[in-house]
């Protein structure tokens, strides 16, 4: 059931011993969500945990160093930047059918919460998070701030994706006048740091890319080999798939990213008007018009026809 800021308030308000879903292979909003939203029970004086099939990447260690939070037997369940439980990983058959409080901004969000708060126009959820915080009348913390800023900044790609809105841009403004964060420092570590295997890493797929449909899809994938060649971990690939999109005359763009199990986990960008979340959904997949994602299964070589064909009819 879809519902609005005063149903959600009322939840958290009387909420008890919360445990907070993020999804796998996380990124700076879930990870921004998650740890905001504790903060803010924090400070409504409630217990709750951050949980994540995945670990945490260690660049995100300035929001997670507080800590995920205490062992305890969850009184209420809540999911956040989740739009499918089975996003959740582990935690799907622990907690899948039992969330009670989804907030989240995906337009292909599965309504499998008992609530959602749903703001499919959002940047990002911690935007909603935040517009949730100013109408609950709280006062959020320097850390939350961070958190925040981090996952509006990360999935509005520094603020220069479609997906950013004017409110992402006034948030942002508050964070830096009211909180004075550090956010120069938060966005060259979310976009300009990298390992040397990274940057070797970017350069072998920048070469190795692919064009079919007349140059209107590009393809470049990272295997399990490139990445144990480049000493590279899964994590470190957040941000590589906006590079599929750089060639000109491209329409949309897929980074193939090998999971060990051999499952290629698919991020889909547009470059204009193509609605990649419709094409995910028919592989299974969803997320945002320009931004989406899907898992597929076999060689790559059987992965990239799949995805080639997937396309080709999409865009008729």
């Amino acid at each position: 059931m879809f519902i609005g800021f005063s149903e959600a308030e009322t939840f958290l308000r009387n909420c008890e011993d919360a445990v907070i879903i993020t999804h796998q292979n996380p990124d700076g909003d879930c990870i921004g969500a998650g740890f905001g939203l504790k903060d803010i029970l924090d400070s409504l004086g409630k217990r709750s945990r951050v949980v994540c099939s995945d670990e945490f990447p260690k660049r995100y260690d300035f929001l997670t160093n507080t800590g995920c939070g205490e062992d305890f037997e969850p009184k209420s369940i809540i999911a956040v930047d989740v739009a499918d439980t089975k996003l959740m990983g582990k935690y799907k058959e622990i907690y899948g059918d039992k969330v009670q409080l989804c907030i989240d901004h995906h337009i292909s969000n599965k309504d499998y919460a008992q609530q959602t708060l749903l703001r499919g126009n959002a940047t990002a959820a911690c935007e909603v998070i935040y517009d949730l915080a100013l109408y609950m009348k709280l006062q959020i913390s320097r850390h939350c701030a961070m958190c925040l800023y981090t996952g509006i900044a990360t999935d509005s790609g520094c603020f220069k994706y479609d997906c950013t809105t004017p409110r992402a841009h006034e948030i942002a403004a508050e964070m830096m006048k009211r909180f004075d964060i550090n956010f120069a420092r938060i966005n060259r570590y979310m976009f300009d740091v990298k390992s040397v295997g990274r940057i070797r890493l970017e350069t072998k797929v920048n070469a190795l890319m692919e064009s079919y449909l007349d140059g209107k899809l590009t393809i470049a994938a990272v295997t399990q080999d490139m990445m144990k060649e480049m000493g590279v971990s899964i994590d470190e690939l957040e941000g590589f798939a906006p590079l599929t999109i750089q060639l000109e005359d491209t329409e949309v763009g897929i980074l193939l990213r090998q999971r060990e199990d051999g499952v290629f986990k698919c991020s889909f960008r547009s470059a204009n008007d193509v609605n990649v979340s419709e094409i995910c959904q028919t592989l299974g997949g969803g997320g945002h018009a320009k931004a989406a994602g899907c898992t597929v299964s076999g060689t790559l070589d059987e992965a990239k026809q799949l995805l080639v064909e997937t396309v080709r009819k999409a865009l008729g």
